[in-house]
């Protein structure tokens, strides 16, 4: 597997999925984060950047790899991928030129639009095949107790927008929420992921 230097992994596998490690920034702070319990998922791989990688060092990690070992590609790391918008968008282009028919997911916490100061989802939905949302919170209060986002309590309503302009764009979208949460908070999502007409899953959060 690539890596920019022994703790800069850029590209990491989970089963047969090939991940994208771009940033370590996010703009939440959430109490259950799995960076606050190690550095990485799989055992000895870190996934702490100590640079970023640019977007060169990215396409040629992607051209040391045979992308038919793969069924999907993902857009996940130790950060926010759409902190870094315009690689995410470029990234999943070339790996459309190389591979047209091998899907693309993009895994976020809904706060890109944000981040941007501007609309993502039709941008990002171009060359991505799927998005996955961290919801977490059925409402305002609760998400920013649990996830302490630096733009504060706009955040809420923020994520609620990009995942309805998502259900438009992407051939799939999913909000997941943690398991740490609890049956009575999890059936309180569940209930406005059914309003909103898309599907959750529980996710566990070790």
């Amino acid at each position: 597997m690539t890596s920019l230097h022994k703790k800069d992994i850029i590209l990491y596998c989970v089963g047969n999925g090939l991940y994208i490690n771009l940033t370590n920034r996010c703009p939440c702070d959430c109490s259950f984060c799995i960076r606050n319990n190690g550095d990485g998922i799989n055992e000895g791989q870190s996934l702490w950047l100590a640079n970023e990688p640019t977007l060169n060092e990215v396409l040629a990690a992607i051209n040391n790899i045979d992308l038919r070992l793969y069924n999907e590609v993902v857009f996940c790391g130790y950060g926010e991928p759409l902190e870094r918008l315009d690689a995410v968008l470029k990234t999943a282009d070339y790996i459309k030129q190389k591979q047209p028919n091998l899907p693309v997911r993009l895994n976020t916490n809904g706060l890109g639009d944000l981040i941007n100061e501007k609309k993502t989802a039709a941008m990002l939905a171009v060359n991505i095949d799927s998005v996955s949302i961290s919801l977490n919170a059925s409402n305002k209060c609760d998400y920013v107790k649990l996830c302490r986002p630096a733009f504060g309590e706009k955040s809420f309503n923020a994520l609620i927008d990009f995942a309805n302009d998502s259900k438009e764009c992407f051939r799939d979208v999913c909000m997941t929420v943690v398991d740490v949460i609890g049956t009575d908070k999890i059936e309180q999502c569940r209930q406005l992921c059914e309003l909103m007409g898309i599907k959750m899953k529980v996710r566990s959060s070790l």
